[in-house]
């Protein structure tokens, strides 16, 4: 069954990120826990299927503020497949180089801020652009993404680099670089990407490591409850208590 395989390859995928990846996931959280705790953020930051991941961290139940979400539409929303911001429109702008130097100007950063990436192939140029306008600003880069699968693909960018080689840290998502993991009788192409469910596992990985670090140091966070359990009758206030810590935090104040 082509069910039962793309769960192998799956599993497969998760063991490997846990057999080759946890020193790498402890570095890059140590790192987003050192901003944190000096109330400074984690930007995170994809195009296409890669926003997936940052939508899946923040805001979201179990999640905590720290993580501060930049998507840009035209790279995110192409679910009218044609038309209005479709596909051609989406793989155009994603290698337009420049456009991330444009988006960079839309926010505030600071020398003590992560800039957390995830890229799949780490060629294309909006994220490449992002992690050189990081660099400039003193941040810290870390991307996430197939980067041993990469390993020789050549950049799109004008700087001959990929995002991987740009990164401070690496962690490998450790996902075929088609992405797609299942032969299909008759067919070229294979169906069942494994990248959304690799980048979301080493998500939670290290958000999870980056929560208990700063709770062994004693700092509070601001985590976002379920509000759907019976009988639990602070569930909203708490949080409204984290909302109004990121507003907090957004406004610099």
């Amino acid at each position: 069954m082509l069910a039962l395989e793309w769960l192998e390859n799956a599993r497969e995928v998760m063991s490997r990120i846990e057999n080759t990846q946890m020193e790498n996931i402890r570095t890059a959280a140590e790192a987003m826990a050192g901003t944190i705790e000096c109330n400074r953020w984690v930007h995170t930051f994809g195009c296409g299927h890669a926003t997936l991941p940052v939508e899946e961290m923040y805001p979201r139940i179990g999640g905590f503020v720290g993580f501060h979400p930049m998507i840009e539409l035209p790279l995110s929303f192409f679910t009218r497949i044609t038309g209005e911001m479709g596909v051609h429109q989406f793989v155009f702008l994603e290698r337009v180089e420049g456009y991330g130097v444009e988006i960079m100007k839309g926010y505030d950063f600071d020398s003590r801020d992560v800039m957390w990436i995830f890229s799949h192939s780490g060629i294309n140029n909006v994220n490449i652009d992002i992690a050189l306008e990081s660099r400039k600003r003193g941040m810290k880069v870390i991307v996430y993404g197939a980067a041993s699968a990469a390993k020789g693909k050549k950049t799109r960018h004008s700087c001959g680099k990929t995002i991987f080689d740009l990164a401070d840290i690496v962690v490998d998502t450790c996902a075929p670089l088609e992405d797609a993991s299942v032969p299909l009788k008759n067919h070229i192409d294979k169906i069942g990407p494994v990248s959304t469910m690799a980048f979301v596992t080493c998500v939670w990985m290290t958000i999870t490591t980056v929560a208990e670090i700063l709770a062994e140091k004693g700092v509070k966070l601001y985590i976002h409850p379920s509000h759907n359990v019976p009988g639990d009758n602070t569930a909203r206030q708490r949080l409204d208590e984290a909302l109004a810590e990121y507003k907090r935090r957004i406004a610099g104040v």
